[in-house]
């Protein structure tokens, strides 16, 4: 039987000019983005009349794109104000993800893997996505690794480096987990398969280094800055595993779901701490504008 392509829940894309409901067929079989993944994306979200950071999603994806040999054709600030025209097609109350794309449509003349950034497309994405839960997840070492700035495009958010991520999640599960912990090749951790992720030691806030093998995130950079600013110490380091599981708490953060208690690293249980509920709380009042706090990325 054919697969169902229609989305899962209301979902409304801007393409050339024009809004259209549903999962309108936007690539065909030759595309370069189909064959050979030239694209690119990020994701912001709307929640409470809010869409937190919006404004540095905007500013990624551009960026993300010209790493990837695109041509941004929109602005930052045009991006947002579709972003903006869009959520008002929703009901006003349910959470909405925000995805801003490009993507590649031809090879580069002589060359059908490089992508010709002359005949890059833009398309933007609002669809329903609740909110996920803020504690409760467990992780599982990965015996797959984090890609290296010398062997993927890590310094853009790019679709070709989420099978990575896919794969290490559905392992993760097959064992009982709900995400995978990712190393990068020299054997540190990175991230979770989908999120960046911090430790608590002795009431010290750590993150591992931005090397190059993980995309540092936007939520990342807002929760390190609004940590630092109630006074915690915070300190991007090169952490093993066995940092992680000597840690007090340990919490990811992430455009998804904002901020997530890890309960369980493999054979350790852990609790919510008190900073994990602090950073959750500072995030939430300075996105709801209970903070005078406006530290950037």
């Amino acid at each position: 039987m054919p697969v169902d392509t229609s989305p899962r829940t209301t979902t409304w894309t801007h393409v050339e000019g024009e809004w259209l409901p549903g999962n309108p067929p936007l690539i065909g079989p030759t595309s370069h983005a189909m064959w050979l993944a030239s694209v690119v994306f990020d994701g912001a979200r709307w929640f409470d009349g809010i869409a937190p950071d919006l404004d540095l999603h905007c500013q990624r994806v551009n960026r993300s794109a010209v790493n990837m040999g695109l041509k941004p054709i929109k602005t930052a600030e045009e991006i947002e104000a579709l972003a903006w025209d869009g959520i008002r097609k929703f009901d006003g109350k349910t959470p909405i993800y925000i995805k801003p794309m490009y993507w590649g449509e031809h090879g580069s003349p002589g060359s059908v893997v490089c992508v010709d950034a002359e005949s890059t497309r833009f398309a933007l994405c609002l669809f329903e996505a609740p909110l996920g839960v803020h504690s409760g997840s467990s992780l599982t070492v990965s015996p797959f690794r984090r890609p290296s700035p010398e062997t993927a495009t890590t310094d853009a958010k790019a679709g070709g480096l989420y099978p990575n991520s896919g794969r290490a999640i559905a392992e993760a599960r097959s064992r009982g987990f709900d995400n995978a912990l990712m190393r990068d090749l020299n054997g540190n951790v990175a991230e979770t398969a989908s999120s960046n992720i911090f430790m608590v030691k002795e009431g010290v806030v750590l993150t591992p280094v931005a090397n190059g093998t993980f995309l540092a995130g936007i939520t990342r950079a807002r929760v390190m800055g609004l940590l630092g600013q109630a006074g915690f110490d915070v300190r991007e380091k090169t952490l093993s595993v066995e940092d992680f599981m000597n840690a007090d708490e340990i919490f990811t953060s992430g455009n998804y779901s904002k901020i997530v208690g890890v309960n369980r690293l493999d054979g350790r249980d852990f609790q919510d701490g008190p900073v994990t509920r602090k950073a959750l709380d500072l995030y939430m009042d300075w996105a709801n504008g209970r903070s005078h706090s406006h530290s950037s990325e």
